[in-house]
């Protein structure tokens, strides 16, 4: 389950989305996020959806690597999809005691599971085709007009930036304590919720342990680098908007028009 979790990893490739400024993807995904969830019918979806396929074929990127950061969130959407095919009212195609389930229920959860699972896919675009140190710069300039209020935007994109770094790290050291635990005789996959979870509880200190082991490791280095944030820093490789970033945004400005347009004039169901 662990090797499944892929957030804030980078698959290297050639591609026109990996090519891009990051700045541009970074306020592109923002952009389709909101336009994902002012998609309220089904051409409204249909549009997103060809759009988020577009993407993720011009990623290059494999189809299992993209289905890979999907499988930890599977019971989030089933539980997500059942709520909403439960709890809303309308007409109603089946009942038993309270339990009924509406046309309208099944069509909104339908968009709910469809929403989510678009949501996590083009973040993971982003992810996958942005380095830590290009992710970084974009948040950094994106968000630079936040200086002015005093707010050190170069520290809160270094600090997300060694978040998402760190995550893949954790998740392969949380592995090998679990199978140097499983070595020694500890079973972990047996009996009941309450005594697996009793059973994770010796893994924590170690993991802590080496979490802050790390931590400690990564502030000597940037101190023996005379890392003292952002203030007169410079850049090897200056962001500069191409063609084909230009392109980019002329396609999801009328795609994200054409989204909003449909959810309006057509009915929600």
């Amino acid at each position: 389950m662990l090797k499944d979790i892929t957030i804030g990893q980078y698959y290297p490739a050639f591609s026109v989305i990996h090519a891009m400024d990051p700045r541009v993807k970074f306020l592109m995904m923002i952009g389709f996020i909101v336009v994902i969830f002012l998609a309220w019918n089904i051409a409204a979806l249909g549009l997103v959806l060809v759009f988020c396929l577009a993407v993720l074929f011009l990623s290059r990127v494999p189809v299992k690597v993209y289905l890979k950061s999907l499988k930890p969130i599977i019971p989030i959407i089933i539980f997500t999809a059942v709520l909403n095919a439960l709890y809303i009212d309308g007409e109603v195609l089946w009942k038993w005691w309270i339990i009924e389930i509406t046309k309208e229920g099944l069509l909104r959860s339908g968009y709910v599971a469809l929403r989510i699972i678009m949501l996590i896919l083009i973040t993971s675009v982003l992810t996958y085709t942005t380095t830590p140190t290009q992710l970084t710069d974009a948040i950094e300039r994106v968000f630079s007009p936040l200086n002015r209020l005093k707010i050190d935007v170069h520290v809160f994109a270094m600090i997300m930036t060694i978040a998402l770094r760190f995550i893949p790290t954790l998740i392969e050291e949380t592995e090998k304590i679990m199978n140097a635990q499983k070595s020694r005789g500890a079973d972990l996959e047996t009996g009941s919720l309450l005594q697996r979870v009793r059973a994770l509880l010796p893994i924590l200190i170690p993991l802590l342990f080496s979490a802050f082991h790390r931590a400690f490791e990564l502030a000597d280095a940037m101190e023996c680098r005379c890392y003292h944030g952002g203030k007169g820093r410079t850049r090897l490789k200056q962001l500069k908007c191409a063609g084909r970033d230009y392109a980019a945004i002329g396609i999801f400005l009328p795609v994200c028009a054409g989204i909003i347009c449909a959810s309006v004039l057509i009915p929600i169901f």
